[in-house]
């Protein structure tokens, strides 16, 4: 598995795939999908798809493969190379949801939540695979929200395709099993050996699990917060564990807007607005000078926020 597509810019979404084995241009095949790390407030989730043809499901069932999370890291790294050397009858392919990504996604104008999110994904990627000849015939998901309302979203988005969408799918099909360990592996390693963009010296490697309830990680981000700037790429700056220990431990900003008077305003939080900076260098003579700069700040905070 070669991470350095995502590693040459981890602050944006990645796909990454196995050749198409020929046999599943030309055979029924079935397709199961799974992702790891939704819940973690540090790192990527990665969504996984793993297919082949229909008559080699035993094979995959005897490869004894399962579930991700009954499995610890040697197992599950020893299991993703049985699948990949099974190369002849076996593809996935994982998209790497970075944690700025999600956070982009999930903080912007419209809503945008993980669940959406989380769906737009796996139907990507089976778009992913009937785009590169992948006969599918049978589709199997671990739910996300109801799975009812999900497998009839999916059947109606892929007619033809027999969908089958049930809560911890990946303990019941193999196929989904294999999706799993795909994805799991894929972002184990990737924040095994993240590479932080920000200048932050050397950083503690041991955040835990990047579960909100863990003490290491609970640790490693009330030590890695900075009070003006937050977070790193590497936190989801979207959950509320991370807006929380912002809230409490940055420094408050005040943004002046044009329906308020960004003084008075900025005083009723006991802070001091922006322009004020701008406007004593001025000696408080040229007002001209002070309207352009409130207006390029205003105008600048706009374009930020249209741009999420």
């Amino acid at each position: 598995m070669d991470l350095s597509p995502f590693e040459s810019d981890n602050s944006v979404s990645c796909r990454l795939a196995s050749q198409i084995p020929d046999v599943c241009r030309t055979e029924d095949c079935c397709l199961g999908i799974d992702e790891a790390g939704r819940g973690p407030v540090l790192g990527p989730m990665v969504y996984g798809i793993c297919f082949c043809p229909v008559s080699k499901k035993q094979e995959l069932k005897d490869s004894k493969v399962a579930d991700s999370k009954t499995l610890n890291e040697v197992e599950r790294e020893n299991l993703f190379q049985k699948i990949d050397e099974s190369k002849s009858y076996i593809g996935w392919a994982l998209q790497i949801l970075s944690p700025n990504t999600i956070s982009t996604s999930m903080l912007q104008r419209t809503k945008y939540n993980l669940n959406a999110i989380s769906h737009d994904t796996a139907i990507d990627l089976v778009q992913y695979a009937l785009d590169s000849g992948v006969q599918l015939k049978e589709l199997f998901v671990d739910t996300v929200g109801p799975a009812d309302k999900y497998e009839d979203k999916l059947s109606k988005r892929f007619p033809g395709i027999d969908v089958t969408v049930r809560p911890k799918a990946d303990s019941l099909f193999p196929i989904v099993s294999a999706a799993s360990i795909c994805a799991k592996v894929a972002r184990d390693r990737v924040v095994k050996g993240w590479s932080f963009s920000e200048d932050m010296g050397d950083v503690e490697a041991d955040y835990g699990s990047g579960y909100p309830s863990d003490p290491k990680t609970k640790a490693w981000m009330l030590k890695y917060l900075d009070p003006v700037f937050g977070y790193p790429q590497f936190v989801r700056f979207s959950w509320s564990t991370a807006q929380t220990l912002m809230d409490s431990k940055g420094v408050t900003v005040h943004w002046d807007d044009d329906d308020e008077d960004g003084e008075k305003g900025a005083q009723r939080q006991n802070n001091k607005s922006m322009l004020a900076y701008f406007s004593a260098s001025a000696g408080g003579k040229d007002q001209t000078s002070t309207h352009q700069t409130h207006r390029f700040f205003t105008e600048r905070r706009l374009k930020s926020l249209d741009a999420l």
